[in-house]
């Protein structure tokens, strides 16, 4: 079992804590009408090229501790752009602060495997720092330049005939998604915008691949079967997605690294579409390989369930028809073994940052400045988890008593329906307990249940603010519960 899987860490970090403190279009092909209509299947032409391809690619959060999800971001314009992608049709969304940090040990240069290539070079940076958020996501998806608030004003400006692929890489919670900015994605806001694009009528196809912990919860018993999108998620709705190619685990990162290179879920389907002729492999197939290799087999010690919502006829499309495919893959032949090997161990999510710190508090310089600040660091993302996991905690003992109050907070409901019913009032809620308790932060969407759960219980949110004022008297002054970035709803 991977040694981080669970709270193990978290747990060998507070018994370390006194010794912390002391120390594009293609031209198309020429085919008989007859061939045509013998290679159509369920409303797509087998000729593949009709209409232009577009890719949105997002990482959705910053700092070097989460390298990953800008690595998984670089490597998939990689693949666009030798599938035949023009620049012009790949919009890419990443903070942008990794490939410079002065804690990377390759200026200039990300990798997305531990020996792997520079996946950063080329990639067109069209919303970068401040630009990526919510709005601007959205604005781009719908083709709605006038929206825009910086960056390079480029939008999927996409036609009836068009195939659009999003990814999506990042921390995440039930029913919601992370952003470098604030305020974060909410599921029903998504789903709204993909049903507004159906409704425009402008593009034939969409799939949409997400990475992040309670995945499938973002368009459980939400996203329709008759809008023609099909998307596959890290994980269900009530587990962690997984970060891979760590510090300490097999394989690892070169040493000089001290973060996670990729996400479990995310290098399982890249490193596939790396090998694979995509003229060939169909969505389907892909989905089966990437399950298989994310949930390491049903080993039970690591990894996550890859699951599929939407429009699932549309699994038999070839990847071809949204990534291109490398003409270098041209001779391969798709077999249900993609000969990639399984990994061997795996590192939560939500644990990842603590990786990060215990590994650059461990391989700094004793009585460095490096290390001080990792020492401080560690203990700050300590702190906060510690206090938002009470909060929450007491907030439902306050609410509904001892033992309700916990039976609310592991609630859950059917699968098939979505998380809440009232999604303003989650919001709200959110914005109820951040005002008296702190900022919930990328560690904190793993309550967006329990806080679900609460407005599904019936609760107002000025019961919650009264509440919430009870529970937490003061919250920690650090990075983590600061306010300075607003609210995250």
């Amino acid at each position: 079992m991977g040694r981080y899987a669970g709270g193990g860490l978290l747990f060998l970090l507070l018994s370390l804590l006194p010794l912390l403190r002391a120390d594009s279009r293609v031209d198309p092909m020429i085919r008989l009408p007859s061939d045509l209509g013998a290679n159509r299947i369920n409303g797509h032409d087998g000729d593949e090229s009709v209409g232009t391809r577009w890719a949105v690619l997002i990482a959705g959060s910053s700092g070097y501790g989460n390298y990953r999800h800008q690595a998984d971001i670089c490597h998939a314009y990689q693949i666009m752009k030798a599938g035949g992608l023009k620049d012009e049709n790949i919009i890419v969304f990443m903070y942008d602060d990794i490939a410079y940090n002065e804690e990377n040990p390759r200026p200039g240069v990300i990798i997305n495997h531990p020996q792997g290539g520079d996946v950063y070079a080329g990639v067109p940076k069209d919303y970068v720092g401040e630009d990526v958020n919510v709005g601007n996501f959205f604005a781009v998806l719908l083709g709605n330049s006038s929206a825009l608030t910086g960056g390079s004003k480029k939008v999927v400006d996409s036609g009836p005939d068009d195939h659009i692929f999003v990814y999506y890489s990042d921390h995440g919670g039930p029913g919601v998604l992370g952003m470098p900015t604030y305020p974060h994605l909410y599921a029903d806001d998504l789903v709204a915008v993909l049903k507004k694009k159906h409704a425009l009528g402008t593009y034939k196809s969409l799939v949409f691949y997400l990475e992040a912990c309670e995945s499938g919860s973002i368009f459980e018993g939400l996203l329709p079967n008759d809008i023609n999108v099909y998307a596959t998620t890290a994980s269900n709705a009530e587990e962690s997605s997984w970060g891979t190619y760590c510090p300490g685990e097999f394989p690892s990162p070169p040493p000089e690294y001290w973060t996670c290179l990729g996400d479990l879920y995310s290098v399982a389907w890249m490193e596939d579409s790396d090998r694979h002729n995509l003229r060939t492999e169909s969505l389907k197939q892909q989905y089966h390989l990437v399950k298989a290799r994310t949930s390491a087999d049903n080993s039970g010690s690591f990894g996550s369930h890859v699951m599929q919502y939407g429009n699932l006829d549309l699994s038999v499309d070839h990847l071809y028809l949204y990534m291109g495919s490398n003409p270098a893959n041209d001779n391969v032949t798709f077999i249900d073994d993609n000969a990639l090997p399984l990994f061997s161990m795996a590192v939560n999510q939500r644990d990842a940052d603590l990786v990060y710190y215990w590994h650059k508090f461990k391989q700094s310089s004793q009585g460095s400045q490096q290390k001080l600040d990792a020492q401080r660091q560690l203990l700050d993302v300590m702190s906060h988890r510690l206090h938002v996991d009470n909060s929450i905690e007491l907030v439902a003992k306050l609410l509904f008593g001892s033992k309700k109050g916990m039976e609310v907070l592991k609630g859950g409901r059917p699968a098939g329906q979505p998380l809440v019913d009232d999604w303003d009032c989650l919001k709200s809620m959110v914005r109820s307990f951040e005002a008296q308790c702190g900022s919930l932060s990328q560690y904190g969407m793993k309550h967006m249940r329990s806080l679900a759960n609460i407005c599904n219980a019936g609760i107002r949110k000025e019961t919650m603010a009264e509440v919430a004022a009870q529970a937490c008297l003061r919250f920690p002054s650090n990075p983590w519960s600061s306010l300075h970035r607003g609210f995250s709803a």
